[in-house]
């Protein structure tokens, strides 16, 4: 299918113009481009436009879970006909192995895994592999390492009506392809065998293919709703590929257990060497148990410290990521079109990622927790991902050094998109603190005067602060002085921040809190005021850049202003506040020239998180809309009666509607 962009919208402002200009560059090779487009300018619309002219698959890097989250919603409504896929890391919480001489303190890696986000990530590498029309919006977590895209592919298969195989080998194909067995509720990457059929649920969605087996041959295929085991349809073949990532063959593992024993053999020779005996015995014995262990079960934990070896790479080179799983020409070029989202931000990311990871890996490997190889499980390094990656374009308000640089070295500007479709101008700005010399009765006071103005006209109030902790201090003040108000920063789940986004538009509450997430990219028409306490507190989340950005908050609402809490002018309030001066000239000239009047940008609100929400949820909430009513007229009678369908459905073994029925239970039990 081709890229087919479903939208009344026609291009407008400065829209035209900077799609014109960036399908010319892509068309004419060039490596890099720079879209400087001011915020509410529509940068994603005019990426969405460039998209369906080029015909290309897309990769879109943004800096943030929340902010990629909103971009896939974006692009799947301009793009409803076509692969729109959201990754990102998979962890909810991760605390990586690390190691502290100073205090001889080791810390053993923890994580949590989202199973939703991680269904989502194979959903993105199976549609690479399968179509040609698709977008994957993507976290700094793509350029970490992912399992061979060869052999992943390899091992998928393709199971049709009439397939020659029986009930028991096909079985163990199952298993070779790392899904497991289960006798309770089916989640992804899991199946069951009862009586003639298997029952599996793939890893990219919430369906189950039932497998009928007459003899030795499929005989029939069903596809149900993991649910509500209403029957989809009768498939004549599906596609389905291995429930995990890293796949290596039973050959290949083989050779890569020994060459580990060699690269432990080496490594202890070399510590006795150097008289480090405790560091040689750690490793020794950490190593030997972590063999064992993949020789017996095929895994342990941290595994992918060896991923060197089971990818059969060269010391050094880089691992496969998400990249590598993008279409790429006979020569081996990258055949895909690469958007740099608030590339200020996320070009620094992308920079940071392999010094930070391989700092704490050395310390691992110089004291025998790690064995040397361990280095090479890591990020790419900024040059190997420009290697690895199409033709760029970076969407910014305010281009960073990077981009900066490669303008001039190539002499050109960049595209620019001041002038916005809506006719929407850049926020008045209003400096207050010592600096007016006023009756100045503090910044939160003062805050919490203006944002009660703002609330009473049923609008959204957005305030940053410096840290978490003032984050979270400041939410709890407003809240017990009767402003609805609820804070937003990296420590939040990133399924929970896309919620709180979500009713946060809804009006759900008043006012939101945040440090650095409420920046580049978040669209939040419902926003009038935005205050930046300390913004005189030069520093990162201070600077010009950071400045113009949460400015930028404010200018999706026709009343939007941003209140600056100063007492002094420091040189990058100078700049944001110059600069956006200089943005409100250009676009009152260009209304008053058009006779157009500013509107508010008009947004439907929806989430990610919905698609997030498992079927299972859904469903549970349906049913309690029914039963709650019933439950307040007759509570013993109810929960009986729901006891009996519980046990009834795990009888016939229909373990969902079993689950469903007794988080039903649960819920009416807690009234």
């Amino acid at each position: 299918m081709k890229f087919e962009l479903a939208t009344d919208k026609i291009p407008a402002g400065d829209q035209p113009k900077a799609i014109k200009q960036l399908v010319k560059g892509v068309k004419n090779g060039d490596r890099y481009q720079t879209l400087l487009g001011v915020t509410g300018s529509g940068k994603t619309f005019t990426v969405a436009n460039v998209i369906q002219q080029i015909q290309k698959p897309t990769l879109v890097i943004a800096h943030n879970k929340t902010l990629a989250a909103q971009l896939a919603q974006e692009y799947k409504d301009f793009f409803p006909n076509n692969a729109v896929h959201y990754f990102v890391s998979y962890y909810d919480y991760y605390q990586p192995e690390a190691y502290m001489p100073t205090s001889d303190t080791y810390i053993e890696k923890e994580a949590q895994i989202n199973e939703e986000i991680d269904r989502l990530r194979h959903a993105s590498t199976q549609a690479l592999l399968t179509r040609e029309d698709v977008i994957i919006v993507a976290s700094v977590s793509c350029i970490y390492g992912l399992g061979s895209p060869k052999e992943y592919e390899s091992k998928h298969k393709r199971i049709q009506r009439g397939f020659e195989t029986n009930r028991t080998e096909m079985l163990r194909v199952l298993v070779d392809m790392y899904f497991e067995r289960t006798n309770a509720d089916l989640t992804p990457g899991h199946f069951r065998a009862v009586g003639n059929t298997i029952e599996i649920m793939p890893t990219n969605e919430r369906v189950i293919y039932r497998l009928n087996f007459t003899g030795n041959n499929v005989s029939n295929i069903t596809k149900i709703d993991g649910i509500t085991r209403s029957i989809i349809s009768e498939p004549d073949v599906f596609y389905l590929f291995p429930a995990k990532h890293f796949v290596t063959p039973e050959a290949e593992r083989k050779i890569a257990m020994e060459d580990i024993k060699l690269e432990l053999k080496q490594q202890l020779t070399k510590f006795r060497k150097e008289g480090k005996i405790l560091e040689a015995e750690r490793l020794k014995r950490r190593t030997e148990h972590d063999l064992a262990l993949i020789r017996e079960v095929g895994y342990c934990n941290g595994i992918e410290n060896y991923s060197r070896h089971f990818d059969r790479r060269r010391a050094g080179e880089a691992p496969y990521t998400l990249l590598s799983y993008f279409p790429h020409t006979e020569d081996g070029t990258p055949d895909f079109l690469t958007i740099i989202d608030e590339s200020h931000v996320t070009i620094p990311q992308l920079n940071g990622m392999y010094a930070g990871d391989r700092s704490r890996k050395m310390t691992l490997a110089e004291h025998g927790f790690r064995l040397p190889s361990a280095l090479d499980n890591r990020p790419l390094k900024f040059a190997e991902f420009q290697e690895r990656v199409g033709q760029q374009i970076y969407t910014t308000a305010t281009p960073g050094k990077f981009e900066v640089k490669l303008m001039e070295e190539d002499n050109k500007l960049p595209v620019e998109q001041i002038i916005r479709p809506t006719g929407l101008v850049d926020p008045e700005i209003d400096v207050r603190g010592v600096v007016e010399k006023s009756n100045y009765p503090g910044q939160v006071k003062d805050f919490i005067s203006e944002a009660e103005k703002v609330v009473k006209s049923g609008a959204r109030v957005l305030v940053t602060t410096l840290t978490k902790q003032m984050a979270e201090d400041l939410s709890e003040f407003l809240d017990d002085k009767g402003l609805k108000t609820k804070y937003i920063h990296s420590d939040v789940d990133t399924i929970e921040r896309i919620e709180i986004l979500t009713s946060y538009r809804k009006g759900e509450f008043d006012c939101l809190v945040g440090v650095n997430l409420l920046r580049e990219g978040l669209d939040l028409p419902e926003v009038e005021l935005v205050a930046i306490l300390d913004a005189d507190k030069e520093g990162f989340l201070r600077s010009e850049t950071a400045l113009i950005q949460t400015i930028g908050r404010a200018a999706r609402n026709v009343n939007g202003r941003v209140v600056l809490y100063a007492d002094e002018i420091t040189k990058s309030l100078n700049y944001a506040i110059s600069e956006t001066k200089r943005r409100r000239k250009l676009q009152i000239a260009y209304n008053k020239q058009h006779n157009i009047t500013p509107q508010t940008i008009k947004k439907e609100i929806k989430s990610i998180a919905d698609q997030l929400r498992t079927e299972h949820d859904e469903t549970v909430d349906e049913m309690l809309k029914i039963d709650v009513e019933l439950f307040k007229k007759n509570p013993k009678k109810i929960l009986k009666e729901k006891r009996r369908q519980m046990e009834e459905a795990v009888s016939i073994l229909d373990f969902e509607t079993a689950a469903i029925v007794r988080d039903e239970i649960r819920y009416l039990e807690s009234l």
